[in-house]
């Protein structure tokens, strides 16, 4: 994973945990952070494609925002099972990373995520995350900014 994140221009540090971090509140525990401040990516189905929703570990991902966003029907976004994430990223749950796919995916960022100024990101596995910023998922994803939040 770090050749990825170099390949995408943010070579970073790699924090590697003994114990897996599948969750926000189990990561934000391990790094001693809010759970706001952990980017869940979340994929979903969208009508004929699939896309990910790097979403703040502190809420919920409104379906209907979503989907208007990327132009479907809202009971068109699903969330993904675990072959599919696997096989649109090339990564298990638990652990996904914003790049290092086998082909560019539709990517959301959070909103939310840019009221911490470090956030941390999955590294492609359960066991390992990496720092960043909202605006740098933003550009590594070449994704958008958008309120995620369900309410």
């Amino acid at each position: 994973m770090r050749r990825a994140l170099e390949d995408a221009g943010a070579p970073r540090e790699i924090q590697v945990f003994e114990t897996p971090v599948p969750s926000a509140a189990a990561a934000a525990e391990q790094l001693g952070c809010e759970v706001g401040a952990i980017a869940n990516s979340l994929v979903f189905t969208a009508g004929d494609g699939v896309v990910l929703v790097l979403a703040s570990g502190a809420h919920r991902v409104d379906l209907g925002r979503v989907a208007a966003h990327l132009d479907v029907a809202k009971r068109r976004v699903k969330r993904a099972d675990p072959d599919t994430v696997e096989r649109a990223t090339g990564q298990r749950v638990g652990g996904v990373a914003p790049v290092g796919h086998p082909a560019p995916l539709t990517c959301v960022v959070d909103v939310a995520l840019t009221a911490f100024p470090t956030v941390w990101a999955g590294a492609g596995d359960e066991h390992s995350m990496f720092p960043t910023t909202a605006a740098e998922l933003v550009d590594l994803t070449g994704g958008t900014l958008l309120e995620v939040a369900a309410g």
